[in-house]
């Protein structure tokens, strides 16, 4: 009715007691929130299924393949890399220190022997002698190219340069007082000599042994010995991979041959068989280097210069006139150790064409031994004259020439083999640094081609 107004609304009351928690709204994982299995558990997901099982033996094979291939070519380069530092650098070195020593013997030998002959020296000594100077002043300036200034023979070729001078300044000196028939010439030629076999022949001797640490670092890196067996190894074991998938590949699809990893297999053999030949053939020359020619010349070379020491030596006790002095038990000590020497060489040379060389050598050293011996009797008997008469006389000349040329012609005929055998060591390695990463490739290609094939049947 009009008039009457409606009653207010009133809220309801609210029980008593905590107020209700708020309603919790779920939000569904984005799936970037979504975390995914580490490598691990895929690879073990991959391990549960053929196909997958298939993919981590393709995965294995590619992998073997590629290491192998680099490791090729690695072992190769290593190989070429020594063998070329033999050849160009290590067996020269080892040439030239030998020339340096043997000359610097032969012109202390010659120089004593025309000072013997008083006066006027004879013409072909003279030309001897200056020729065996003009020879070790060439080596030492060839060794100084081949050798660091820091390293033992640096140190050797500095220490030749700057006595080779002073030692001809004395033989100088020695033969200008010699012809004026001065007693001073006898001193000078004492002190030229000391210096020769004390200090320049030390260190060309010093010189050799560098060059001969050097010729056994480059034979040790050339055969790189680790590498080859790291590849052996790789090479064993990928083709044993090639071999038990085609094996599992044929129980599993009922096909005898999957041909492109029987075609992977025959590369692998391949890659193998060649490695094999070219490094068996590199070592083989590698040996016959070592044995028959840095071995053997370094002997002959240390033979050749104990000779040369004997002839000065006794030069040398006839020049003192002091009957058995220290120049004689000096050269009674070289024949000793020449005697050691000689019996190492023989082993060394035996079966070679330097064998006949170095027994023509004791021979003649035997017949050189026995005209000492008559000279030092006539020179204890107070001939003199007799004495120089007979050691530089034409029959004893003759007898120790044909004992230098002996043992110079088997130093030849090893130095022959040193330099030829370095030579063609390398050979092959150059085309082996190539063809094995090829070759590996060329298996990583075919394993994916022949498993690949098997995975599209699944799909």
């Amino acid at each position: 009715m009009s008039g009457v107004t409606a009653p207010a609304r009133t809220a309801p009351a609210r029980p008593a007691g905590p107020a209700p928690a708020p309603a919790t709204v779920v939000v569904a994982p984005t799936p970037a929130a979504v975390k995914r299995p580490g490598p691990f558990r895929r690879l073990a997901a991959l391990r549960r299924t053929t196909p997958g099982r298939l993919r981590l033996r393709l995965i294995a094979l590619v992998t073997v393949a590629l290491l192998t291939g680099l490791v090729a070519g690695i072992t190769a380069a290593s190989a070429g890399s020594g063998t070329d530092d033999l050849g160009e650098r290590a067996q020269p070195l080892l040439v030239e220190a030998e020339t340096v020593w043997t000359a610097l013997a032969d012109a202390d030998t010659t120089a004593t022997q025309a000072f013997l002959a008083g006066g006027l020296e004879p013409a072909d000594l003279t030309r001897r002698y200056e020729a065996d100077l003009d020879r070790a002043a060439q080596a030492v300036a060839s060794a100084s190219r081949l050798s660091p200034e820091t390293s033992e023979a640096g140190q050797a070729v500095r220490e030749l340069s700057i006595g080779l001078p002073q030692y001809t300044a004395l033989i100088a000196s020695a033969r200008a007082n010699n012809r004026q028939g001065l007693p001073l010439g006898a001193s000078y030629l004492s002190s030229a000599s000391e210096l020769n076999r004390v200090t320049l022949q030390p260190q060309a001797e010093a010189l050799l042994h560098a060059a001969q640490v050097e010729v056994d670092g480059s034979y040790s890196s050339a055969r790189s010995s680790l590498w080859s067996a790291l590849l052996s190894v790789l090479l064993i074991v990928l083709l044993a991979m090639l071999l038990i998938t085609q094996v599992q590949l044929s129980a599993r699809t009922r096909r005898t041959f999957n041909v492109p990893l029987l075609a992977a297999t025959v590369v692998t053999a391949l890659l193998g068989l060649t490695t094999l030949t070219v490094l068996t053939i590199q070592r083989d020359h590698l040996h016959n280097a070592d044995e028959g020619g840095s071995q053997p010349v370094a002997l002959l070379a240390q033979a050749r210069i104990l000779v040369l020491n004997e002839r000065s030596y006794e030069a040398l006790t006839l020049v003192g006139r002091a009957g058995d002095d220290d120049n004689e038990t000096q050269f009674k000590d070289t024949v000793q150790k020449l005697a050691g020497v000689l019996d190492e060489t023989e082993r060394s040379v035996q079966g070679t064409r330097a064998e006949e060389s170095l027994e023509s050598a004791q021979e003649y050293h035997q017949q050189y031994l026995a005209a000492h011996k008559e000279v030092r009797a006539l020179d204890d008997q107070a001939d003199y004259a007799g004495a120089v008469k007979l050691a530089i006389g034409t029959e004893t000349t003759r007898t120790f020439q044909r004992l230098s040329d002996s043992l110079s012609k088997a130093l030849e005929d090893r130095k022959d083999v040193f330099t030829h055998e370095s030579s063609v060591a390398g050979r092959g390695l150059g085309l082996l640094t190539v063809l094995g990463p090829a070759l590996a490739l060329a298996v990583a290609a075919l394993s994916v081609a022949g498993l690949r094939a098997r995975l599209e049947e699944y799909r």
